[in-house]
């Protein structure tokens, strides 16, 4: 297994705002300050596209924007296909340094987005896609998306009717595409997230970073909980922290603590109607996927000599 220290806290945290006071976020928003993050990582010379979401609302009314940076509004399904087009037209321009970030929920990117991303990723288009992952569609009432975790409460899957079937792996799928960068991050560890988002933005082709994303209203949370319970998904092994080199080389970025999926599990009113044996269940689960991926964090990456 390969894992990378944690940063050092200190003046590497870029001090830059590119999002201002107004924007319409919930308190404990983890979307808002995942945004934040990335754009304290890209900087001011970046144009972000972001399709239907919380963010669509969040940015602010029209004409108003809480985001110092160009941004286009586009249709659920077509971030993808959106940020492919502003990189054409600025390549055009010759304005290859500008960012192209592709800001987009989970709805957006597993479920109704994944076409368009997945054209994206397949041309190699030189764009940084991002997933702030709440996993369920929030902006419209909290209802099931293929990103919900298993067993998870949702309006659209009661407690009488919990969602079946595990999350959808959207990492596994977009190394599938063999691009150049994926990543995971997390609202806990923002020194890692930036570092992330620049290393994206240093890499030409496709980057995709899958962010959790945690939602107070959503996941029945107070909001000053927010952080310390995306601390727990990695610390539980539920949503660990790696990237993925063209789509063959893994490399952890943290150890995480080995803690019980209870604890993660029970400080969230979506998971309070599961019993010993669900817990048990998603234990199992997790501690299986955890096994595959220090596999692949082990196995030698695969160079095609050309």
């Amino acid at each position: 297994m390969t894992v990378t220290p944690e940063p050092i806290v200190s003046d590497r945290y870029p001090q830059e705002e590119y999002m201002q006071s107004g924007f319409l976020s919930c308190q404990g928003c983890g979307g808002s300050m995942i945004m934040r993050h990335c754009l304290k990582a890209l900087g001011p010379n970046t144009i972000c596209v972001i399709p239907a979401s919380c963010w669509s609302i969040i940015a602010g009314n029209w004409p108003y924007s809480s985001l110092n940076i160009p941004v286009l509004h586009t249709a659920f399904e077509t971030a993808g296909a959106a940020a492919s087009g502003v990189r054409a037209a600025l390549d055009l321009k010759g304005k290859n340094d500008t960012h192209v970030l592709a800001f987009a929920g989970d709805g957006g990117t597993f479920d109704i987005g994944l076409q368009s991303l997945s054209g994206a990723a397949e041309r190699n288009e030189d764009i940084i896609y991002v997933c702030y992952d709440n996993e369920a569609y929030m902006n419209t009432g909290i209802q099931r998306s293929s990103a919900t975790p298993e067993l998870a409460w949702t309006t659209t899957t009661p407690a009488s009717f919990p969602k079946s079937g595990p999350k959808k792996n959207i990492i596994q799928i977009l190394t599938g595409h063999k691009i150049p960068y994926c990543a995971t991050a997390s609202v806990a560890w923002p020194h890692d997230l930036i570092a992330k988002v620049k290393r994206a933005a240093d890499t030409r082709g496709t980057t995709f970073i899958h962010v959790l994303s945690p939602c107070p209203p959503g996941w029945k949370i107070s909001s000053e909980k927010s952080i310390e319970i995306a601390r727990l998904a990695t610390h539980t092994k539920i949503f660990p922290l790696y990237e993925v080199m063209d789509g063959e080389s893994y490399h952890i970025n943290m150890e995480p603590e080995n803690l019980p999926v209870e604890k993660y599990l029970k400080a969230q009113g979506r998971f309070s109607h599961l019993s010993a044996e669900n817990i048990a269940h998603i234990q199992r689960r997790v501690d299986y996927e955890w096994k595959i991926l220090l596999q692949r964090s082990m196995m030698e990456p695969f160079h095609m000599n050309m």
